[in-house]
Formats: structure tokens, sequence, C-alpha cells
């Protein structure tokens, strides 16, 4: 498995804007926090965390390419680990179908750490954006019960998709309320990388 070091080198040289590697900082916070709460690999999580978007400006005007390029990027480091090949492959599943054919390329997400990835990806861009509107736009004064007042006004970051989160219910049978606190726990922990 490849080593933090090496996937930051990976995401810095493929990911000029700030903002998203922010965003990819954030979910690395938020998977590790869910590698612990099921006692699974931190470093692997983290890493499928850190990764999952890495591909992203080289690939925003064709989502179908998204996340393929990023599992070629890995494949040429030398990473051969199949779960977190997988699991970044998984997240973009929705896009990724095979022009020719029709047929997807890529399956639905399947264990927990596809799941986890799946429904954190959403979660970060929709915390960050309540810590934005709070008035000292700090993340360590944002509360679950703000998240969720937020939740609820669907006007509020419309393009969040707050299903694709609340899978976390029925794929890792954690309740919404303890899944967004795991994550906005997860956050805070890592405020100043987040210049929140």
């Amino acid at each position: 498995m490849i080593t933090r070091n090496k996937a930051l080198e990976i995401l810095h040289s493929n990911m000029e804007s700030q903002n998203l590697r922010r965003h990819c900082y954030a979910v690395e916070a938020i998977m590790r926090a869910l590698a612990k709460y099921f006692k699974e690999d931190e470093e692997k999580w983290r890493i499928v965390g850190l990764l999952h978007d890495g591909d992203y400006e080289k690939t925003k005007a064709t989502p179908e390419k998204h996340t393929l390029l990023m599992v070629d990027w890995l494949k040429e480091a030398g990473e051969t680990d199949e779960e977190i090949l997988e699991a970044i492959l998984t997240h973009n599943y929705a896009h990724l179908v095979d022009p020719e054919i029709g047929d997807k390329t890529a399956r639905a997400p399947k264990t927990n750490l596809e799941w986890s990835l799946y429904c954190a990806d959403e979660l970060a861009g929709f915390i960050v954006a309540v810590a934005l509107v709070r008035p000292d736009k700090r993340i360590s004064s944002v509360t679950t019960n703000h998240i969720l007042k937020k939740w609820k006004e669907r006007s509020f970051a419309a393009g969040v998709n707050r299903k694709q989160i609340e899978m976390c219910e029925e794929k890792l049978n954690i309740p919404l309320r303890e899944f967004i606190g795991i994550a906005l726990e997860a956050m805070q922990g890592i405020a100043e990388d987040l210049g929140l």
C-alpha cells in the first residue's frame, strides 16, 4: 500500500485548487474516523479518502472518466491493493458507463469501505457549507444540530445529494445523526488544514 506522503504527492501534482484539496483532506479525516468506528485499517481508509477525487480537475468535463484516471496513476505508482482501487472506482459508479456498449465499467459500492466513502463524500461538502454560514465561519462552532437544522432547508446547499448521505443508515447501520457527528468531529480535528 502506498504511503500517505506518496498519496499527497499524487494529489498535489494533479490538483491545483486549494478548495478541492481541502475537500480531499476532509474526506480523508472522515474516512479515518469511520475506519476507527468499524475497527478497520485507518491508513488504508484515509488513503482512499484523500485520493478519491484526485483526478477531478482533469476529468470534470468528462465525468465518465473520473476515478479511472486516479486508478491508473495509483497503479503506475505501484499500488496493487484492490480494496483501495475498487473503493475509489465505486464512489463514481453512477457515471462510469462504457460509451461503446453502454454498460457500467464499475459496480455499485458493496463493502463498508466503499459505502463509507460514497456517503462521506457529499457530507464533507455539506459540513463546509454549514461552517461558512456561521457568524465566525469556523467549523469549531458548528454542532450536529446546526447541520441537521440546515439539512431540512432544501434550498441550502441544494447541490448536495442528501439521499446519498442518508444511505449511511441502510448501508452502514449508522443513524444519520451519529454519522454526521463522526464526520463533524473528524473535520474539526483538522480545522487548520481546511481553512475553517
